[in-house]
């Protein structure tokens, strides 16, 4: 492996634990944190708040200048939320090399426009840049990416070239990348999967069982493949580790942030409450809108990502929106 120079924009838990990993494997990284001082706590103390108990790797400098952190990278990694992606990365479009290769690690669709990130990119970078762009996700917590765990996870792109090449550079023996040609696949599953992890949460929160999470689940998988599906998608995807592994790992995991919400959501705790709360984004709040009103253009049966609307955006009480689900009319499965 070549060491390589590797900006991290965005320096929240997932951000901190990418830039600890890469830079552990030698490469040079800037890990970029929007506050002034906490960029500079953290590069004196060489820690991160989200990950207490991990260090920060020398090879790491942490800064609050995105120019610093952007120009002459080779790779450029985007962790930011995703509704602030247009200007973060954005704004830091005219210091990316023209060589540059971006790597998407957020997770979400665009409100309003009901953008993929891809789109996004398409919309915000020069035009050689959003072709070659790439697109990480995965069953992935940061606090055990930081830990040193193994891990699996995908990285998708449509310039088979480049994918390759940042695989190569970025596999490490805990952190095994696999490669993908289906954008569209891997960003709907990484995105829809958090509004099934707020539902599971919820059926956790009201005191149902093992047997309601996984229909939740299972038939959450179903209503992703079908969105998936009509936006270009490969099926086989959404068996794979941006599909099944990523939902069973947040539906299922006490580190999850969506599953929290609805954890608490269903125990009887007010929205703005639970958000007040919240140190970082739960991506899966403001995906359950953008999510109904995307099955609803394409004209897509989802009755999950409908009731989790509801409950999130709408004030449905949370039992009420399980009955819902619940009481709709036999069909086969495979509907």
């Amino acid at each position: 492996m070549t060491a390589s120079d590797i900006a991290v924009v965005g320096a929240g838990s997932y951000g901190s634990c990418l830039a600890m990993l890469f830079g552990r494997a030698g490469h040079r990284v800037s890990l970029w944190c929007r506050n002034p001082e906490t960029a500079a706590t953290m590069q004196d103390t060489r820690t991160s708040s989200y990950l207490p108990g991990h260090a920060l790797p020398e090879t790491v400098r942490v800064t609050a200048e995105l120019e610093t952190a952007i120009r002459g990278k080779r790779f450029v990694v985007g962790v930011t939320p995703s509704h602030g992606i247009r200007d973060v990365l954005g704004d830091g479009a005219r210091w990316m090399d023209p060589d540059a290769v971006v790597i998407n690690a957020s997770k979400g669709l665009e409100d309003g426009t009901l953008a993929t990130i891809d789109r996004i990119y398409a919309e915000i970078f020069p035009t050689r840049i959003a072709a070659r762009a790439t697109f990480l996700s995965g069953p992935t917590f940061a606090s055990e990416i930081a830990a040193g765990y193994p891990a699996a996870i995908v990285l998708a792109g449509r310039d088979e070239a480049t994918v390759t090449a940042a695989q190569e550079a970025l596999t490490t023996l805990h952190f095994r990348i696999y490669r993908s040609d289906d954008v569209t696949g891997v960003l709907i599953g990484g995105a829809l999967k958090n509004v099934v992890a707020i539902g599971a949460g919820v059926s956790d929160g009201l005191g149902f069982g093992s047997n309601t999470r996984v229909a939740l689940m299972t038939r959450g998988l179903a209503e992703i493949t079908r969105i998936g599906v009509a936006l270009g998608a490969n099926p086989l995807t959404f068996a794979g580790l941006s599909g099944m592994g990523d939902l069973v790992l947040t539906c299922s995991g006490d580190a999850s942030r969506n599953r929290r919400v609805g954890l608490a959501l269903g125990q009887g705790k007010q929205m703005a409450d639970i958000l007040g709360e919240m140190k970082q984004v739960a991506e899966g709040v403001k995906t359950a809108k953008v999510a109904h009103e995307l099955a609803t253009k394409l004209g897509v049966e989802a009755p999950i990502m409908a009731v989790m609307h509801a409950a999130l955006h709408q004030g449905m009480p949370t039992r009420e929106a399980i009955g819902a689900l619940l009481s709709r009319p036999a069909r086969m499965e495979r509907e």
